[in-house]
């Protein structure tokens, strides 16, 4: 903090504003780094990604810039990242993550709105994964309930993807039962009876699921999906369930730590360029949903683009479903341990 002030102090004396500390720093390095703190399934994209970026800096700039990447449970990440892990992005599963960042004075107020669609460049939905030939005859969120399936999905309390999937399922019980909660509630009961293993985040549950050979039916992103499919064509398959939900990762720029290091434009860029045509591409073809209307046709042989999506409007939006459902002795937490 006492760094900060000196720079602001420094900036008041030069005659420039707040916004442009960082320009002044950074232009004087030939080279600057930034870390994006990420959730799990993302690692591919951005691996791609930021080598383009680095490229687009570099033309822009004239400066090289070195992207380290952090990923992990999204809940996690964002607890990490309060906690003192030095981010100077986030792009983490959720809204209410990127708030839990914000609520530990790191990320100012309004960053929702600093970036389009939300500060959300990509989107994505939650599948089934299941071996080949889809042995079970999984179909729909039903088929998950039965006594012989064996469910691999991540925890809610670390996973970002978790509580994707949990609301998925909600919403499907909710129609299935006309919302009676005491319903709603022993369907979920049963799905998380039947799930073998809580991993603490997506790609956990994946290499659980693909990798370790356990369980019937993987609920995952719709990106781990395909790239478990690409990876094993002869293994695995997709299954899109009836009612599904729009999952937008958010992404923001940590203030506290950019306006510190001096590195505000360039993590400015970092994410704006994520909403480039470029990046779009790089998005869909790490299959996320891209979030370019125009560029998602391109990619409509790809994606389920009829899928019926309840987004986190239908409850109340995250910080109702986070107290609801996630917090500690809330809904799942009955579910899960009564």
């Amino acid at each position: 903090m006492k760094k900060r002030i000196l720079i602001l102090g420094l900036a008041a004396v030069l005659g420039i504003n707040g916004a442009g500390v960082s320009s002044v720093f950074a232009a004087k390095k030939d080279k600057v780094e930034i870390t994006n703190v990420s959730y799990d399934p993302t690692r591919e994209l951005y691996e791609q990604y930021n080598k383009v970026f680095a490229e687009h800096w570099k033309e822009e700039s004239g400066q090289e810039v070195e992207i380290t990447q952090s990923h992990g449970g999204s809940g996690k990440q964002a607890l990490e990242v309060a906690n003192g892990l030095e981010a100077d992005v986030v792009t983490l599963a959720l809204e209410y993550d990127v708030n839990a960042v914000e609520d530990a004075g790191l990320i100012d107020k309004g960053w929702i709105e600093e970036f389009p669609n939300d500060s959300s460049p990509y989107t994505s939905t939650i599948v089934f994964l299941v071996r080949k030939g889809n042995p079970k005859g999984i179909k729909d969120w039903d088929d998950l309930i039965k006594e012989d399936i064996g469910v691999i999905t991540p925890n809610p309390k670390t996973s970002g993807g978790a509580r994707w999937n949990y609301l998925a399922a909600w919403a499907y019980a909710d129609k299935k039962f006309d919302g009676d909660e005491d319903k709603i509630k022993e369907f979920i009961k049963k799905l998380y009876q039947n799930v073998l293993v809580l991993d603490s985040g997506a790609r956990g549950a994946t290499t659980s699921f693909v990798e370790n050979g356990q369980g019937d039916v993987l609920i995952a992103w719709e990106n781990e999906a395909y790239l478990s499919v690409k990876d094993y064509p002869d293994d695995y398959e997709i299954i899109t369930p009836s009612i599904s939900i729009l999952a937008q990762p958010s992404v923001a720029i940590v203030d506290e730590i950019v306006d510190r290091k001096g590195t505000r434009d360039v993590a400015t860029e970092y994410l704006n360029y994520l909403y480039s045509d470029e990046a779009q591409r790089i998005a869909g073809d790490n299959y996320y949903r891209p979030s370019n209307e125009d560029i998602l046709k391109e990619y409509e042989d790809v994606f389920d683009l009829n899928v019926n999506l309840v987004t986190i409007d239908d409850f109340g939006g995250w910080d109702k479903a986070q107290e609801t459902h996630f917090a500690d002795g809330g809904v799942f937490d009955q579910i899960y341990e009564g």
